[in-house]
């Protein structure tokens, strides 16, 4: 019997906490019973915050994943949980990694990204672990009617788990508005996980993500993130805030 995750406020956004979220999702598989998973950092929630369309598509989706450490960090803080982090890119290599060694026909499906970064994804996964049973790809650029094709594509298909990396909020509204045509699927928001399967760019060194400064290496590739990066600092004082006027009874 799959048991409904433990679920929390931050900020207002809910996240949920469960023991072994792979775990969780395979009994999902194996049930049959589709799932929205959005795994949520400090950005996306003030990106929430402000946009009423992606804060609701976060509420109704069935698994939100504590991401990152802003959001661990608040959970531990503030609502006193014993949490861990678990990055989006994390979760959906664990998820492979369970469906290679158990060897099941999983259906899987990689949507977004550069035309040859999907396909690179692909084959890194297929050589790193044959018995997948990676079904299809499509690029995250293409026309109205190429996208058309790529629902029709996954009607005929029906995969069962369904990597899409479009970046925030792009993909949670895609997957919100699109989950009905694999009802019974798994579809996870993964953000530029393709990019590192293809090798066209790296994770944070592990001293970087240990000390919660995996942002800094991101913002190092990614100078243009610059204005997004904000939404970190003003997550710090919302929680602040919240934890002031908490003190205070109120």
């Amino acid at each position: 019997m799959l048991q409904p995750p433990q679920e929390f406020s931050v900020l207002g956004i809910p996240v949920h906490i469960v023991s072994n979220y792979p775990g969780w999702l395979l009994e999902s598989l194996r049930q049959s019973r589709g799932a929205h998973v959005v795994t949520l950092n400090a950005e996306m929630t003030m990106q929430a915050r402000k946009n009423p369309t992606l804060a609701q598509a976060v509420k109704n989706a069935d698994l939100v994943i504590p991401d990152g450490a802003g959001v661990v960090l608040y959970l531990r803080w503030l609502m006193w949980q014993k949490v861990q982090r678990f990055p989006g890119i994390e979760l959906a290599e664990n998820l492979l990694q369970e469906l290679g060694q158990q060897q099941t026909d999983t259906k899987i499906f990689f949507y977004g990204g550069a035309p040859q970064v999907v396909v690179k994804a692909k084959e890194f996964w297929q050589l790193k672990i044959p018995s997948l049973n990676v079904v299809g790809t499509h690029s995250g650029y293409h026309t109205l009617e190429e996208e058309q094709q790529l629902k029709q594509t996954l009607r005929q298909l029906q995969p069962q788990v369904i990597f899409v990396g479009l970046g925030v909020p792009r993909q949670e509204l895609w997957i919100a508005q699109n989950r009905h045509l694999c009802p019974q699927a798994i579809w996870i928001g993964v953000g530029g996980s393709f990019d590192i399967w293809s090798g066209s760019k790296t994770r944070a060194p592990a001293w970087l993500a240990n000390n919660n400064l995996e942002w800094l290496y991101r913002l190092y590739q990614e100078p243009w993130r610059w204005r997004r990066m904000l939404a970190l600092p003003e997550f710090a004082l919302k929680a602040l805030i919240y934890r002031v006027t908490a003190r205070g009874g109120i």
